[in-house]
């Protein structure tokens, strides 16, 4: 299996070079700006374009390739982190957006969610994430508390294949590390009971209490007992029976176990296979200086476990439909 990082330095000024000719102002039109992405994906160096293309046939065990030295403006030609959403769509388009949505290409469809519970930032391709002022403990916008391990959209039936999280500024003091914890690393330290176990209870979340139909059913291991996928949230996981509070517990404790830190800075591109990973945020100190840390956010989909049926564009806007 592949490293878990690439050196994309030497690549600098050809990667420049290609993000050079994307449309100026992303916003303006963004199915144009996926295709045009898309069509330069096919133009990367071919260390790259390799390196990307086996992550996404294989995965590697740490669930994780992270992409250093990508090119990025200089601090001060950045605009001030942003601290509200969502941005003006006449910006002018960043480097680090740029190569988001280049290297989403090469791997799939760059996609957005309706994730069904009213979360209404998602239904855009390209999020942001940085702090904001009273911003939900639970959301990408805080700073002050710790996001536990979690799957992102482990509820949706088409639930993206990858999260691409792209880095224009890190946090000043170097501690705001995304948290990854791989299942292929975690699942030998689980017992058989509690893969079993794990394999065989489906979890349950209704999301409008007058609908049954708009119910997901979630089981935390599944796929091939020998190499499985992981759907992993503590806060919709709720135990019912001391069996599952103690599976749960144990799936816990092994993904912390195994957890690695990865600290993004400027010029750093992290590809999380969702398949295969549980990712938390560590906390840090938000300082309201306009250079707090700013990240770029895409989900991508892949032909894999049904996410796409056919037809789909790059940038289409994907339905809520709960998994079964």
């Amino acid at each position: 299996m592949p490293s878990s990082t690439i050196d994309c330095a030497p690549f600098r000024e050809e990667l420049l070079a290609l993000a050079a000719t994307l449309p100026k102002v992303p916003r303006a039109d963004l199915y144009t700006f996926f295709e045009d992405a898309m069509r330069l994906a096919e133009r990367l160096p071919h260390e790259l374009r390799d390196g990307l293309n086996e992550f996404n046939a294989n995965g590697n065990r740490d669930g994780y390739l992270l992409l250093r030295g990508l090119p990025v403006e200089p601090d001060e030609e950045l605009p001030p982190t942003p601290t509200s959403s969502p941005p003006p769509d006449d910006r002018r388009l960043l480097t680090m957006e740029a190569m988001l949505c280049i290297i989403g290409g090469a791997l799939g469809l760059l996609t957005a969610y309706d994730q069904g519970y009213g979360n209404r930032r998602s239904l855009t391709v390209l999020h942001e994430l940085y702090p904001t002022p009273e911003a939900h403990p639970l959301s990408g916008g805080t700073s002050k508390t710790q996001l536990e391990f979690h799957t992102d959209l482990s509820h949706h039936a088409r639930q993206p294949n990858y999260i691409l999280l792209s880095c224009s500024r890190g946090d000043h003091e170097g501690k705001a590390v995304t948290l990854v914890g791989s299942i292929r690393k975690a699942l030998p330290l689980l017992s058989d009971e509690v893969r079993d176990h794990l394999f065989d209870r489906v979890f349950t979340r209704r999301f409008d209490a007058a609908n049954p139909e708009a119910t997901a059913y979630v089981k935390p291991l599944y796929g091939d007992p020998e190499d499985p996928y992981v759907s992993f949230n503590r806060s919709f996981l709720t135990a019912e029976t001391p069996q599952d509070l103690a599976a749960l517990d144990a799936l816990s404790a092994a993904l912390t176990e195994v957890t690695e830190p990865v600290l993004l800075t400027r010029g750093d591109l992290l590809i999380i296979d969702n398949f295969r990973i549980a990712h938390g945020r560590a906390p840090f100190t938000a300082r309201w200086d306009g250079k707090d840390r700013w990240l770029h956010r895409a989900y991508v989909r892949t032909d894999r476990n049904g996410q796409l049926s056919g037809g789909e564009r790059a940038g289409d806007i994907v339905p809520f439909a709960p998994r079964r």
